[in-house]
């Protein structure tokens, strides 16, 4: 699922982004960043969103180069490429060799594939995440969003991260409405448990819309 964030929505959820990584995938700039960098209108405040701007002047300090970055590889896939040409390298046998030979051959092939796989298994798992925004509208304007905020970063769970700025933009004669962004980890995190979390706030808590749920 991909939902439009608006400006103000979509530096909040960055910021949170860049908090922890130097890329939006992988660890060095990709086809990725620029895609990201020409969806914003122009540079970050860096006051407001100082991780966000951080990664903006990298990228922008690339100038026409932010065209020619890569896609991200995937390092498992990369790493077993190069097995595979390794095992191709090993198959060519340009002079013969005797059964001894080839039993010496496996042998080193065998010790080889264990230390790649070895080193395979070693490798962090790539974490697919993605990044969440809330609308959380009040009953009225006299409703504690202060108290509701408190309330609704009580909820903690293993892959969620709420970003620690909120918005409280107004919606009409005088009551606002609570923004909050956060990263989630996909395999971790149900957003309809979170949604269905916040709503049991019913003092406070009128209605919760999703606005923004866009995969990292």
């Amino acid at each position: 699922m991909s939902v439009t964030l608006s400006a103000s929505t979509l530096n909040i959820a960055l910021n949170v982004l860049f908090e922890d990584n130097s890329f939006v995938s992988g660890f060095e700039a990709s086809s990725a960043d620029a895609e990201v960098f020409k969806a914003l209108s122009g540079a970050p405040d860096a006051k407001v969103f100082p991780h966000l701007a951080r990664w903006y002047n990298h990228i922008a300090s690339k100038g026409d180069a932010i065209d020619g970055l890569k896609a991200a590889e995937e390092p498992v896939a990369a790493a077993e490429a190069a097995a595979e040409e390794e095992d191709d390298d090993d198959d060519v046998d340009l002079f013969g060799s005797d059964d001894e030979e080839d039993e010496e051959a496996e042998k080193v092939k065998a010790q080889r594939l264990a230390e790649y796989q070895a080193k395979k298994a070693a490798k962090p798992a790539v974490i697919a995440k993605s990044m969440l925004a809330l609308d959380v509208k009040p009953w009225e304007a006299e409703t504690d969003l202060d108290e509701l905020e408190r309330l609704i970063r009580t909820i903690q769970m293993d892959g969620l991260i709420w970003n620690q700025e909120s918005k409280r933009p107004t919606i009409a004669y005088g009551v606002k409405k609570l923004v909050m962004a956060a990263v989630v980890e996909d395999a971790k995190v149900s957003v309809d448990e979170i949604v269905e979390l916040i709503e049991g706030f019913d003092e406070y808590t009128q209605s919760v819309d999703i606005v923004a749920f866009n995969k990292l």
